[in-house]
């Protein structure tokens, strides 16, 4: 029965009941030790009614298994591994250690999402899961990407999660909060369950208790027990002693006052929850303690044995555990060792009962990273070399092994212990190119935590560790010394990383040398000098089957640079279908920022929306701060050219003071956007402020010297076109040199402004271009036209704009094209159909438009196919279809 906590009670009691219904809710109850999580559960359970129900559990000195707590919670259902799509299957089955699959962490979040679902699919499923916070990093990971992403199914996930010095992150899930109980509450606790206490008695125990329940039950009993036996009492504590310390010393009184065998067993217990009751009792015999001791502990209620041994509480196990002596623990620890087959449980027991650097036992912990490894579990890779380097005899090899184990945490998304790490290896080794890695590492970190610019200077100094002797090596430091400098606008670091690459010494013709050499032109086109490199080879390396992330990331950006958007949606599109295929999700949201401007830019404004939903869902998901603002700064622009100035506004004033000076092209694309803002309601002296920012900034030779023309317009339109033209100068260069038709269009639209020559408009409109850029050509051409009182032909110029942006949802553009025309016409004959759908459901009916099953769409977004089904009903009435096989026929593509 709980007490005290009717408002929680009703509000997960509600959760089933919607589960019952086809709804999906995820929940994580937190609060200090003892306040009423576990039991909030177990409540949650007893009222599952029909619902099938899997129980799972964190334990602290289990931290370092990979996959371990979701192995135990999915082990019954591992039958099922063959109705997943073969991938997930694969991963699932390569973290738990029953096949030589290598697994990526997201792929096992998604099967973890899929197994669930197919669970579920039967009858409602509640899962909850017990001291969260010590989940090993792989299991807890992939039950909260499994957690987030349930929409439509009859799934509740619990999570009770206690609070600790070490926090634990659970973006994007309802939280719960559990306070100490009311004064009331806890008296009526004590009352109940330890009825007797005098008053002075009562009055201790609800004051030490602070509303902790536990504490009020556990407090309560050993004082009630003390008061009839007639004990003499601990004196008073004096002071803030925290209340799980007061719960914590009741239950080692209580293991202390056992027989020394029952002590021991119980630590048995304690020190693996992973071994079955056969397991436990032979290690409890190597250490003078059989099955006969059980009984005591059993009989004070601190633990109950049915076919497994199961402690009251999680603070019962903690404290067996902490009340034993030092050579207590290791002597359990190594018989463990010697009775377990497992390898990777005896390799971390044989490291418990380890004092001493030993090379054996840091080789046993190196083969338990590199399986961990194949399985997928970046945390448990950086605990086992952590390890493994301690124990390390050769100080070369302990600085390899914790180098790799910096590398893992970082992958695993700790990129704190990955800093921390990265620091002492390069106080532990003089190999230059261990010392490399490292400094790349730490300027990867620094990129989120410091500038792009920071991340820029510390590449530089890791490529010149390794540029003579592994040159390939130094490619990819100095690919992410030009990527953050270029994204910091920092100029002198792109162009000597680009004199760097080109003095490598690559075996010609190599892909190496190929990004090298194209890569080295990045410095040349970014100060205003297209002219020189080849450039446009980066992209027809993005193309190259097998080619890796970072060149097609490159290649994505140059694609922008050069004004080939086909060629950037091309590259890109590629870079995700192969990264939802493998994975590798990390990788989206850079993916899906290059797709999102192309689109953008190309006047695709659906698309591109539909790119960052995804993108700054993921991105917020994986802690990348820097990159989701980034993002946002798209959004700015997007808002601004469909006419959201509230959305636009307030999202500039978000990402700005994250942007400026740190992110130089972030920064640069969000003041477009307002410029745009301006531009389009006719306010063009702020316009041109704004725009001006852009075209003069650290980014303005990037792909937004495309801004130029906006700039020119704001000018005109203000009545000084002179200060413009070294900026149409700049951009007629570019455009020459690049050769795009869009770059060519562009060229002519600021000469035609600035000339007053309607020779230009007609050439702008002759050379095809993206279709906003078409519209606002059209739009400036038939002002042009009525101004000269050439109505027909300015109706016609100014009614094709006002279509055009009516079909790309332009709604300012669109009020100025009809405030010139002086009357609204008919709405255009074609229209966007998806204009009126989220951005999933877009991503849903592309898919199912192109033939794939909810099963396959799924497995492509991460989603369980009954939400996807459910995303299907949401978009049909919006459509205006009743069947899939309509959407082939809308044209969705």
């Amino acid at each position: 029965m709980l007490v005290g906590r009717d408002g929680e009670r009703t509000h997960v009691e509600r959760l089933l009941r919607d589960a019952s219904s086809g709804s999906s809710a995820a929940l994580v109850v937190r609060g200090d030790a003892g306040i009423g999580k576990s039991a909030l559960l177990d409540h949650a359970v007893a009222g599952a009614g029909d619902m099938r129900v899997l129980r799972g559990v964190g334990i602290e000195s289990e931290a370092e298994l990979a996959f371990g707590a979701l192995h135990l919670l999915l082990y019954p259902h591992l039958d099922r591994l063959d109705v997943l799509p073969a991938p997930q299957a694969a991963a699932l089955r390569g973290a738990f250690g029953l096949s030589d699959d290598t697994a990526t962490p997201f792929l096992i979040g998604a099967a973890t999402l899929t197994l669930l679902a197919e669970l579920a699919a039967e009858k409602p499923l509640l899962c909850v899961v017990d001291d969260a916070q010590w989940l090993d990093r792989g299991s807890s990971d992939a039950l909260l990407f499994a957690a987030r992403r349930f929409q439509a199914d009859p799934v509740v996930m619990l999570f009770a999660v206690r609070d600790t010095a070490v926090p634990f992150a659970t973006p994007g899930i309802e939280e719960l909060r559990l306070t100490r109980l009311s004064a009331d509450a806890a008296a009526g606790l004590l009352d109940d369950r330890s009825p007797g206490l005098t008053a002075p008695m009562r009055a201790r125990v609800l004051e030490e208790a602070d509303g902790n329940p536990l504490a009020v039950l556990e407090l309560g009993a050993a004082r009630l027990a003390a008061q009839r036996e007639g004990r003499a009492e601990p004196a008073h504590q004096v002071g803030p002693l925290p209340v799980t310390r007061r719960v914590q010393d009741a239950f080692r009184a209580q293991i202390t006052g056992l027989p020394p065998a029952s002590q021991a067993i119980l630590l048995v217990a304690a020190a693996d929850r992973l071994a079955g009751m056969d397991t436990v009792l032979r290690v409890a015999r190597a250490v003078g303690a059989d099955t006969a001791d059980l009984e005591p502990a059993e009989r004070a209620g601190l633990i109950s044995v049915t076919d497994e041994l199961t402690f009251r509480h999680p603070l019962v196990r903690a404290a067996a555990y902490q009340c034993a002596t030092h050579h207590q623990r290791i002597a359990v620890h190594r018989a463990f060792a010697e009775a377990l087959t497992t390898p990777d449980r005896r390799a971390w027991h044989l490291a418990a009962a380890t004092t001493e650097p030993d090379e054996e036992v840091a080789a046993e912990l190196e083969r338990t990273a590199l399986r961990a490894e194949r399985r997928g579990g970046a945390m448990a890779v950086s605990a086992a070399y952590d390890r493994a380097g301690r124990l390390s005899v050769d100080p070369e090899r302990k600085a390899r092994r914790i180098a790799k184990a910096a590398l893992a945490a970082y992958d695993a998304g700790k990129p704190d212990r990955a800093a921390r790490l990265a620091v002492e290896v390069t106080s532990l080794t003089t190999d230059p190119a261990v010392i490399a890695d490292m400094t790349l590492l730490r300027g990867q970190i620094e990129y989120e935590r410091t500038s792009p610019e920071a991340d820029a200077a510390l590449a530089a100094q890791a490529a010149r560790l390794v540029a003579d002797s592994d040159p390939e090596r130094a490619v990819v430091m100095l690919t992410e010394m030009l990527c953050a400098g270029r994204d910091a606008g920092a100029l002198t670091s792109v162009t000597e990383g680009g004199r760097m690459l080109a003095g490598l010494d690559l075996r010609p013709g190599s892909r190496s040398r190929l990004a090298a050499d194209a890569l080295s032109s990045w410095g040349a086109l970014l100060s205003g000098q297209p002219e020189a490199g080849p450039l446009r080879a980066v992209l027809e390396i993005g193309h190259l089957p097998g080619e890796d992330v970072m060149h097609r990331v490159v290649a994505g950006f140059s694609g922008l640079m050069l004004a080939d958007d086909h060629a950037t949606i091309a590259v890109m599109d590629t870079m995700v279908a192969e990264t939802r295929a493998t994975g590798a999700l990390m990788w989206i949201p850079y993916a899906q920022e290059i797709l999102a401007f192309a689109h953008a830019l190309r006047g695709d404004f659906l698309t591109a929306q539909t790119c960052l939903a995804e993108a700054v869902a993921l991105g917020t998901e994986f802690g990348l701060d820097m990159e989701v603002a980034v993002l946002r700064s798209v959004s700015v622009w997007l808002a601004a050219v469909t006419g959201d100035q509230t959305r636009c506004r307030a999202l500039a004033a978000e990402v700005l003071p994250v942007l400026e000076n740190r992110h130089a092209v972030g920064t640069a694309m969000t003041h477009w956007g307002l410029g745009l803002l301006d531009l389009a309601a006719g306010r063009y002296a702020t316009a041109f402020d704004a725009l001006h920012l852009v075209c003069t900034g650290p980014a303005r030779y990037d792909f937004l010297i495309r801004a130029v023309p906006d700039l020119v317009e704001a000018a005109v339109r203000d009545g000084d076109p002179g200060r413009v033209t070294e900026h149409i100068e700049a951009f007629d260069h570019w455009a020459a040199h690049v050769d795009s038709p869009v770059a060519t269009a562009l060229s002519h639209r600021c000469h035609a402004m600035v000339e007053d020559s309607e020779k230009r408009y007609r050439a702008a409109l002759d050379v095809p271009a993206g279709p906003f850029d078409e519209a606002r050509t059209r739009l400036l051409y038939g002002e042009w036209l009525r101004r000269r009182r050439r109505r027909g032909e300015a109706r016609t110029e100014l009614t094709a704009a006002l279509a055009g942006f009516a079909r790309l949802g332009a709604t300012t553009w669109e009020a100025r094209a009809a405030s010139e025309l002086g009357e609204r016409p008919v709405e255009p004959a074609v229209v966007n159909v998806l204009k009126d759908l989220t951005p999933q459901e877009v991503q849903v009916v592309r898919l199912a438009a192109a033939g794939l099953s909810n099963k396959e769409i799924g497995a492509q977004l991460f989603l369980s196919p009954r939400t996807i089904g459910h995303h299907l009903y949401r978009a049909y009435p919006k459509l205006g279809v009743t069947k899939r096989i309509e959407l082939a026929q809308l044209g969705l593509g």
